[in-house]
């Protein structure tokens, strides 16, 4: 287990098999940093400066050739610009047009530019954000934690500006999974709750953990809680079924899944819940 997922996961038979399916996602952002100590270049396969023996990885968001245009006209002029400020105006820039293709590691690449020549608790946050949503979709073990390790170094950047921000702790605690210690990563979700009892990434995250560790019972506590806050969560509600499923309570797994289908118009969510209606019969 390194990752949770971003989405609906579809459940397959036994509990192995769904803590192992809750654990997977596909690889969204192509590439990814190379990282050495505290320093990482992104490796999308626009960096000049790539280190040698780095392999870009197949893209999910295939880059038009207009996108690519740009993204080469901008590149170009962010290395031949000896002007600081304007250089961190082009490196914002590059840092949205990453993220618009996808290609997180390297929009996260570009905005640490920003936060390490203007730092500050919001600069921070938004490199590590895109480093984490490179690592929530990362698709091997080993990149995942190559990605997680290059997020926490900056969500504890952001936490030494302020202690309060809750989402970035949260992030961080996430990030701690795919770590040699994950039991930090529980009590940094802990101490979030702790401190905001509703809160619903908190919440859910710490659910999905207990379904991957077989403490169904607790996960249902958990997705309960969380419905409770926002009973239109389609995740909560998906998943509060899978966790009751699993504890045997087949009525109120049933009206958990009906609620998630309710609540959304996505094709493969429907069919998923269909699906485990029908074990339950």
């Amino acid at each position: 287990m390194f990752l949770l997922p971003k989405v609906i996961v579809k459940p397959k038979e036994g509990k192995g098999e769904l803590a192992q399916d809750a654990a997977r996602t596909a690889n969204r952002d192509g590439g990814g940093p190379v990282t050495n100590g505290s320093k990482a270049v992104a490796s999308s396969g626009d960096q000049p400066t790539m280190p040698a023996g780095a392999t870009p990885e197949q893209p999910h968001m295939a880059i038009g050739a207009s996108q690519r245009q740009e993204l080469n006209r901008l590149l170009g002029k962010y290395n031949a610009e000896n002007d600081q400020t304007a250089k961190l105006r082009l490196a914002t820039d590059l840092a949205v047009k990453y993220k618009a293709v996808e290609k997180f590691d390297s929009a996260g690449y570009y905005y640490e530019q920003v936060a390490q020549a203007r730092p500050g608790e919001q600069a921070w946050k938004r490199a590590a954000d895109e480093y984490f949503e490179a690592f929530s979709f990362a698709a091997t073990e080993e990149r995942a934690k190559l990605l997680s390790t290059k997020a926490r170094e900056l969500y504890d950047r952001v936490l030494k500006n302020n202690p309060d921000n809750l989402d970035a702790k949260t992030n961080l605690g996430m990030a701690y999974m795919a770590s040699d210690n994950p039991v930090q990563g529980v009590t940094l979700l802990r101490e979030v709750l702790a401190t905001d009892p509703r809160n619903e990434k908190a919440l859910y995250n710490l659910g999905v953990l207990s379904i991957q560790s077989n403490q169904y019972d607790r996960a249902v506590d958990r997705f309960q809680e969380l419905v409770k806050v926002n009973p239109e969560n389609v995740n909560g509600q998906f998943y509060l079924g899978v966790a009751l499923a699993q504890t045997g309570a087949k009525e109120e797994a049933k009206a958990a899944f009906l609620k998630a289908k309710s609540l959304s118009t996505d094709p493969s969510l429907a069919a998923s819940v269909d699906e485990q209606l029908q074990k339950l019969q």
